[in-house]
């Protein structure tokens, strides 16, 4: 009988182990949503809420969407929307791409935009793209403050430098795609 009571403790405290590992991580991950995610959601539908209440959404957009008719105004288009300082600004909830993504399909659909320039304008509409994560995501990464304060620039300005390269790449990409 010793033998099978070995056996059977063996399989008990194997079994313990994962249970107690399994609790531990689902304790853990309730204390990163309630640490950093949470307040990093409120934050967001905070600045949805002033971009859509203050209508600066529709007046960016519609100030920078006759940039999409030709490559160099959709390089400038990612440029300004790359930004440093208003990436993180326009990305949560890609309000801003959006409502300029919105503006550009009508205007291709109407034949005012060619359309070659539909996968362009994709990029050059979308360089903010993370940049208001990068924050919580080095935080749930249980990133050093130093970490932080070096990753966080280094991101949003690579967003700023990568946004027209891709733009360019994509509008190489869109020959022959739209072709008769």
């Amino acid at each position: 009988m010793s033998g099978i009571a070995k056996f059977l403790e063996k399989i008990g405290r194997s079994v313990g182990g994962v249970v107690g590992a399994l609790f531990a991580a689902g304790r853990e991950s309730i204390d990163q949503v309630i640490t950093n995610v949470l307040p990093f959601m409120a934050f967001i539908s905070m600045v949805i809420g002033i971009i859509l209440a203050t209508g600066v959404g529709d007046l960016l957009a519609n100030t920078m969407s006759p940039l999409a008719s030709s490559l160099v105004g959709l390089l400038v288009m990612s440029v300004i929307i790359g930004l440093p300082v208003l990436s993180p600004l326009l990305g949560p909830g890609a309000v801003i791409a959006q409502i300029i993504g919105t503006l550009l399909g009508v205007e291709i659909g109407r034949g005012n935009i060619p359309p070659q320039y539909a996968l362009p304008a994709l990029f050059a509409i979308n360089p903010q793209v993370g940049c208001d994560f990068i924050p919580v995501g080095l935080a749930l990464g249980e990133a050093e403050p130093e970490t932080v304060e070096v990753g966080v620039p280094a991101v949003l300005f690579s967003r700023m430098i990568t946004g027209p390269i891709a733009v360019v790449l994509a509008w190489l990409a869109s020959f022959g795609m739209y072709s008769n």
